[in-house]
């Protein structure tokens, strides 16, 4: 639980984003540098990075941000910032690549349940589904 003037809050965003084309550019100095620029963003807004995963093909990030930054305000940062800097050190994601990311991403919200309750909730949806044909 975090505290602000006025106000206690745990929130937390779950962001994914892709390279441009899903093309796997992730990899090697190219992902270490990335992990570097996410969380110097995180620290410069004062946001707690809980996960992060940086694969070839795409950037997985659990991010607890104050109530103030929207989702979409909290995803831009990181992929503003993090598409600049590699883009000017690695001159072949120049070079493969019109922009580093795609235009979309996945933000989901994540409340004070642990991740392991989402976890378990979610390899069991299918178990608590109603059956095809049966009464709901």
């Amino acid at each position: 639980m975090r505290t602000s003037p006025g106000a206690a809050y745990d929130l937390g965003y779950h962001v994914v984003w892709c390279p441009k084309y899903r093309r796997p550019v992730l990899g090697g100095r190219v992902k270490d540098r990335l992990e570097e620029l996410v969380r110097a963003r995180a620290g410069e807004h004062d946001w707690e990075i809980v996960a992060l995963e940086v694969m070839p093909g795409q950037v997985r990030l659990f991010v607890k941000p104050c109530p103030k930054n929207s989702p979409s305000y909290v995803a831009g940062r990181f992929k503003g910032f993090t598409s600049h800097h590699p883009r000017a050190e690695f001159p072949r994601l120049r070079f493969r690549l019109p922009t580093l990311w795609s235009r979309s991403c996945l933000v989901a919200m994540v409340g004070p349940v642990s991740a392991e309750t989402v976890r378990r909730c979610s390899e069991t949806q299918y178990e608590r589904a109603p059956k095809a044909g049966g009464r709901a």
